[in-house]
């Protein structure tokens, strides 16, 4: 029994479906419901579209910033490569003033001095310039990087244009398509449409007033005929009433000298 009733709600859900499917379908090929359907796509494209011009716009920034960065790195990798030869040509001096003595030579505070900031500028310069080669490399990622997207925005782009063609032509095919169903319904007799009901209405109209009017024709000349037999009918029996009354001698009217005149019967003698 559950079972059964089981069965029969999910059939009612399966018919409910179906008919919010149909109702959903028939909506959808509204043309004002196409129009507005391709309209909320062609926002959400362009919102797409906005958003990646937004971060390709970002890329571009960030590979400006390492460009920047890069020639400040390299201005201070020549400013260090010359501080570093400049340390080198002091401690040449140094070396000159004690005459090739290394002992005095590395003795010599202004040796020592020179050997540290030697020691120092070239570990920078070290760094400076694998840095230098880690912006090069950024570089070159984000530009090829950046051109790709902006091969596929124009591709975007291109898409957008074809959607906003497409929805043109959508409703007009749709719109075309209702007009001519319509008018193949209308042809067939099977159409809903008030304008083919109207037209049946009068055709029945029409053919109820031909087939009235012929009746009364018809009834018509029954008429006349019938009053034409009335008429032959009453002249036959006149006719032989007024053949009786001669042959029985039967007068209506007798004539007097004066002009007065009186109604006798005359009887035929025997």
């Amino acid at each position: 029994m559950f079972g059964a009733i089981g069965r029969y709600f999910r059939a009612l859900g399966y018919l409910l479906v179906g008919k919010v499917d149909a109702a959903r379908m028939s909506i959808s090929q509204n043309p004002n419901v196409v129009s507005a359907t391709f309209d909320n796509i062609i926002r959400e494209k362009v919102r797409h579209i906005q958003q990646y011009k937004d971060a390709i716009g970002a890329m571009m920034a960030q590979e400006e910033k390492k460009h920047s960065e890069l020639k400040r790195q390299t201005e201070e990798v020549e400013k260090i490569s010359k501080l570093k030869e400049g340390a080198a040509a002091m401690a040449r001096k140094v070396v000159q003033r004690h005459a090739g003595d290394i002992e005095a030579v590395k003795k010599d505070p202004e040796y020592v001095k020179c050997q540290s900031a030697f020691t120092d500028f070239t570990s920078t310069l070290e760094e400076k310039e694998a840095r230098c080669a880690e912006l090069e490399e950024d570089i070159k990622t984000l530009s090829s990087s950046i051109a790709g997207h902006k091969t596929q925005i124009q591709s975007f782009m291109r898409d957008l244009e074809k959607v906003k063609q497409e929805k043109h032509e959508s409703v007009a095919d749709i719109i075309t398509a209702k007009e001519e169903r319509e008018l193949a319904d209308m042809v067939s007799g099977i159409s809903e449409d008030r304008s083919s009901v109207e037209l049946q209405e009068m055709r029945e109209l029409r053919a109820k007033a031909k087939a009235t009017a012929r009746v009364s024709r018809e009834m018509a000349g029954l008429d006349t005929k019938r009053v034409e037999e009335e008429f032959l009918q009453y002249a036959t029996e006149s006719t032989a009433n007024n053949e009786f009354d001669a042959l029985i001698g039967l007068t209506r009217k007798t004539d007097k000298p004066d002009g007065e005149s009186e109604d006798r019967t005359k009887i035929p003698e025997a």
